[in-house]
C-alpha cells in the first residue's frame, strides 16, 4: 500500500453511492494538510483519533503511518518494543462508518499497514491481535444516532499498554464520550471522575496472546 503521499486519490466509488450516502472521500493531500494542523498529537503513539465517518480510512491510515514512525524511531532498538507499541498505535485509532464495505476496507488497509511494518505473518499471533482490536475499533453504524448496524448503542474500547507486554481494556458508551469531551479534554480522558463516565466493561490485563485468541 501506498504512504499518505503517495496513495492515489480516489475520491467517489460511484455517482450512485454519492446520491443515495453524500460519499465522497477526502484527497490524499488535503488529509496530509489537515493533519500537519495538528502534527504533534499525529505523532504521539498514545494519543486517540477518531474518525465518525472514517470511509476505507483516508485519514486512519496516514495517522496509523505517523503513529508507527514514532514507533520506530522511539522503540526500534528493541524489537519486544516496537511490536507491543506498534499494537498500542493500532488501538488508538478508532472509526465509524455507515457503510459495510467500507467499514471492512477501513479495517484491512490499517492491518495491512500495520502487519507490514512489522512483517507480520497474516496468520501469525501479532495479525491477529491487530485484527482482534480493529473489529472492537472500527465500527459500521450511524455516529448521528451513535448506534452500530444492529441499532444497539456504540461502545468503544479503551485501551491502554501496562508494559511489559500487558495490556487493558475497558469498554466505554459512545454517547458517554461525547458527554466527556463537550466539558473537557479528549476522548477517554479523565474518565473516572465521575459515575456517568464509568466504564460498561472492565478486562482483566491481557497479552498480545489472548488478544488475539
Amino acid at each position: 500500500m501506498a504512504t499518505e503521499t503517495e496513495r492515489p486519490a480516489r475520491l467517489v466509488k460511484s455517482k450512485q453511492r454519492v446520491a443515495d450516502h453524500g460519499e465522497v472521500f477526502t484527497p490524499g493531500w488535503l488529509v496530509a494538510d489537515m493533519l500537519d494542523l495538528v502534527k504533534a498529537e499525529t505523532e504521539r503513539i498514545d494519543a486517540r483519533f477518531l474518525e465518525p465517518a472514517c470511509g476505507s480510512g483516508n485519514f486512519l491510515v496516514p495517522v496509523l503511518e505517523r503513529k508507527l514512525a514514532a514507533v520506530q524511531v522511539r522503540h526500534g532498538r528493541s524489537d519486544f518494543e516496537k511490536r507491543h507499541y506498534a499494537l498500542f498505535a493500532l488501538m488508538c485509532v478508532y472509526g465509524i462508518e455507515l457503510l459495510a464495505d467500507n467499514a471492512a476496507e477501513c479495517r484491512e488497509n490499517l492491518l495491512e499497514t500495520y502487519s507490514r511494518f512489522l512483517n507480520a505473518e497474516p496468520d501469525g499471533v501479532w495479525a491477529k491481535a491487530g485484527a482482534a482490536v480493529l473489529a472492537a475499533n472500527i465500527v459500521q453504524g450511524d455516529a448521528l444516532k451513535m448506534t452500530d448496524a444492529s441499532g444497539d448503542p456504540i461502545t468503544f474500547p479503551e485501551w491502554g499498554y501496562l508494559g511489559r507486554g500487558k495490556y487493558q481494556r475497558r469498554d466505554f458508551s459512545y454517547d458517554n464520550l461525547t458527554q466527556r469531551a463537550s466539558f473537557q479534554g479528549t476522548l477517554f480522558d479523565a474518565l473516572e471522575e465521575h459515575e456517568v463516565f464509568a466504564p460498561v466493561r472492565t478486562y482483566p490485563p491481557q497479552t498480545v496472546q489472548e488478544i488475539a485468541a
